[in-house]
């Protein structure tokens, strides 16, 4: 069973601290802050991570589908906007999958079924039912 493994270390208060994050296999990292993620100002934060993660299972996870369904894609590009409330504390409520896809011989009906399908099993998408909304948009280009 494939495992992987990142760690982050926060210094300081909240709003005056720091925190800094890797992944062990190098791959990424960065620094984050309270004015990234509450603030929007120019960084990163946990939110836009969970976003490329979810952009990145999901397009892996459509193309996977179309291909075990004899349509193998070209190309698949999603881009995952996630939404952070403050109400109630901070919590994710929405995040909106945009995937824009080129898969020869396959009509929009059959690829907004096929994405539908993958919103359902990718692994990103499950961590996150019943506890944000999902919301897609899918279309050939």
């Amino acid at each position: 069973m494939p495992v992987s493994t990142a760690s982050a270390v926060w210094e300081g208060g909240l709003k005056g601290g720091k925190g800094s994050f890797k992944g062990n296999s190098g791959a990424i990292g960065g620094d984050y802050s309270f004015a990234t993620r509450f603030e929007g100002k120019h960084g990163t934060n946990p939110e836009e991570l969970v976003g490329a993660a979810h952009a990145a299972c999901y397009s892996m996870a459509l193309s996977a589908g179309l291909e075990a369904a004899g349509k193998k894609p070209t190309r698949v590009s999603t881009t995952a906007v996630v939404t952070l409330s403050m109400d109630g504390g901070p919590h994710i409520t929405t995040i909106k999958l945009t995937t824009r896809g080129v898969v020869p011989g396959l009509d929009q009906a059959g690829f907004a079924a096929a994405a539908e399908e993958a919103k359902k099993g990718c692994p990103i998408s499950k961590l996150f039912a019943g506890n944000a909304a999902i919301e897609l948009d899918a279309k050939l280009e």
